[in-house]
This record gives C-alpha cells, sequence and structure tokens, in this order.
C-alpha cells in the first residue's frame, strides 16, 4: 500500500505581497528611524517615530 502525501502549491495574491513588503518596509523604518531619513524638518514625526518605538518595547537609548 503506498501512500503518497500530495501538497498543492497555494496561490498568494499580488495584494497580499505587496501589503506584507509594504508593512515590513514600514516595521523597519519605524524600528531603524532615527533622525537621517526625515532631516531636521521633521522634528515632529521624528518624535512620533520614537515614541511608538518605546509603545512596541524597542529600546531605542
Amino acid at each position: 500500500m503506498d501512500d503518497v502525501l500530495v501538497v498543492e502549491r497555494a496561490h498568494v495574491p499580488a495584494w497580499a505581497l505587496f501589503a506584507t513588503t509594504a508593512a515590513a518596509l514600514a516595521i523597519s523604518v519605524l524600528m531603524l528611524e532615527n533622525g537621517a531619513l526625515l532631516g531636521a524638518h521633521a522634528e515632529q514625526l521624528h518624535e512620533l517615530f520614537h515614541d511608538a518605538r518605546h509603545f512596541v518595547g524597542v529600546p531605542c537609548h
């Protein structure tokens, strides 16, 4: 008796791949942003990222 396990390949929609990539990029920017990306003109946005890192538990200083 030959029992063969057949695994079908799952189809992943393009929008799901795009959403996953965008989320990974956003998380990366959130965790690594230290002012160089946003520049001196975006102090409030920098503080928002800084506070968000503290909120999710990432040590940043």
